[in-house]
Parts: C-alpha cells; structure tokens; sequence
C-alpha cells in the first residue's frame, strides 16, 4: 500500500472523479470516484510510456 502523498491530476475540475498519482520506486495511480479504490501500480518506465500515448491520443 503507497504511503507517499497523493498527488491530484491537474487536468482535475471541482467535484470531479479525478485521477490520483503517488510513488517513485512505484507509480500508484487512483481513481477517485471508483467505489472499490482500486490501485493500479506501474514501474516509472511504463507510467512514462502510458503518458506518452494519452498525449498522443486524439481527443475530441
């Protein structure tokens, strides 16, 4: 279980589920409205790979 702060997406508006990140060994992501306050852990590498394509990604 992460015992780094958490740290809250900037991409965030008030009274949002927002994405939730902490760790440096390991990276915990969190979603804040998911009921079951799953974790996902990733090392660096693959978090730095996941925020990659999210930027690459279309939006729209």
């Amino acid at each position: 279980m992460p015992t780094d702060a958490w740290q809250k997406s900037s991409y965030c508006g008030e009274g949002e589920a927002c994405i939730h990140v902490t760790g440096t060994q390991l990276i915990h992501l969190t979603e804040s409205g998911d009921p079951r306050k799953a974790i996902l852990t990733a090392t660096p590498a693959t978090f730095h790979a996941l925020l990659l394509t999210l930027k690459e990604a279309p939006r729209g």
